[in-house]
């Protein structure tokens, strides 16, 4: 048996940490292409100036809001033209995964600098590609993880609230989802099987989850950078990142994929749609009560959602749920990892017990 664990060159975390951006680029390469979230743009780019001002030349570039091939080629195409050597990428998740894969077809080392903590695309080198009105199209596993992940846990604290909690969502995942892939024997994203690191890290990030996520949040809603949210950061971004690359992924995430094939989901985050597919893996890999009580208590303590209407599908007939159903079971989803049969009215039925037990708690008001 082979296995494999994937990590980032260099992670560094806290508070003002963006300031050390400059000399840590510099280990890179010599010339940038820095590759800015239009709010990240907004709020950084003079930062960014003056943080490798004498250090290393940047240029950069606005990122038109979707990881798409389009948008990807254009950036592409910039990239070569500006004669960089390193790709840096200031944003959330789709800026992120952009960046690497622009990286990946460069053979050009990357940097990822998150602005919020709301998934774990980070650290990793998996990247999900979009159409573009934003339908889940394909997932890409570039060459190399980041050669360098910075979050100044300072500007994490100043992002929406709904950030962070969506990175819970992503980041509850990930337990789950490496404890199905060891059951079953599957492989991991990289290819091999999960090493005893990369279970215990899945699990360090489940348990730091509901021991701080709460406290977390408290501290994000008052802007604060304390313990708690530096703590909940690491969990979403780093161990989050570390667990299911290494781990592997299965229910939840397929769940997602399936998800994005409704509309109305696509105003809600990645983590708040995984977080659905965490409850609805409950109920089709038969966990025991005990933690499916722990599991929707977590999610609704810190906001996250329990109920389809949460993720904006209010009475959706089976019919119109069936699409959703059918997508997180292609062959080539993550799904089929778990050590039990998969067919799209068993997805069904466990998304539908799982917006029941949502609807039951909050006493069938929806």
């Amino acid at each position: 048996m082979i296995t494999i664990s994937l990590f980032p060159g260099r992670y560094v975390q806290g508070y003002q940490a963006f300031a050390r951006l400059g000399p840590e680029l510099a280990r890179l390469g010599q010339k940038a292409f820095a590759i800015f979230s239009p709010s990240a743009q907004t709020l950084l780019e003079t930062d960014l100036k003056t943080s490798t001002d004498g250090v290393i030349e940047v240029v950069t570039e606005r990122f038109q809001r979707e990881c798409c091939e389009s948008e990807i080629e254009r950036l592409l195409e910039q990239a070569r033209r500006s004669g960089c050597d390193l790709i840096v990428g200031v944003g959330g998740g789709k800026t992120i995964d952009t960046s690497k894969i622009v990286a990946d077809r460069l053979q050009a080392p990357v940097a990822i600098v998150p602005t919020i903590a709301s998934t774990d695309a980070p650290c990793s080198a998996c990247a999900v590609v979009y159409n573009e009105a934003g339908a889940v199209q394909y997932a890409v596993s570039t060459r190399r993880n980041p050669d360098l992940v910075l979050v100044d846990t300072a500007v994490i604290a100043q992002a929406p609230v709904r950030f962070l909690v969506s990175g819970m969502g992503d980041a509850l995942a990930t337990w789950f989802e490496a404890e199905s892939c060891k059951r079953s024997g599957s492989n991991n994203e990289a290819g091999g099987k999960g090493s005893m690191t990369a279970y215990a890290l899945a699990r360090l990030c489940y348990d730091t989850l509901l021991e701080y996520g709460l406290a977390a949040k408290v501290a994000c809603e008052a802007g604060a950078v304390t313990p708690a949210l530096e703590h909940i950061v690491e969990a979403n971004t780093l161990l989050s990142g570390l667990g299911f690359e290494s781990g592997g992924l299965a229910t939840a995430h397929s769940i997602h994929n399936g998800l994005t094939a409704l509309p109305p989901t696509r105003a809600f985050y990645h983590g708040e749609k995984v977080a659905m597919g965490v409850l609805t893996s409950l109920f089709l890999t038969d966990k025991p009560k005990a933690l499916i009580d722990e599991v929707y208590t977590f999610c609704e303590s810190v906001g996250l959602p329990t109920t389809l209407a949460d993720i904006g599908l209010a009475d959706w007939s089976d019919d119109q749920l069936r699409p959703a159903a059918e997508r997180a079971c292609i062959p080539e989803e993550f799904i089929h990892r778990e050590a039990t049969e998969i067919t799209p009215q068993a997805i069904l039925f466990a998304l539908k017990t799982a917006n029941g037990e949502g609807m039951r708690r909050k006493g069938g008001k929806e």
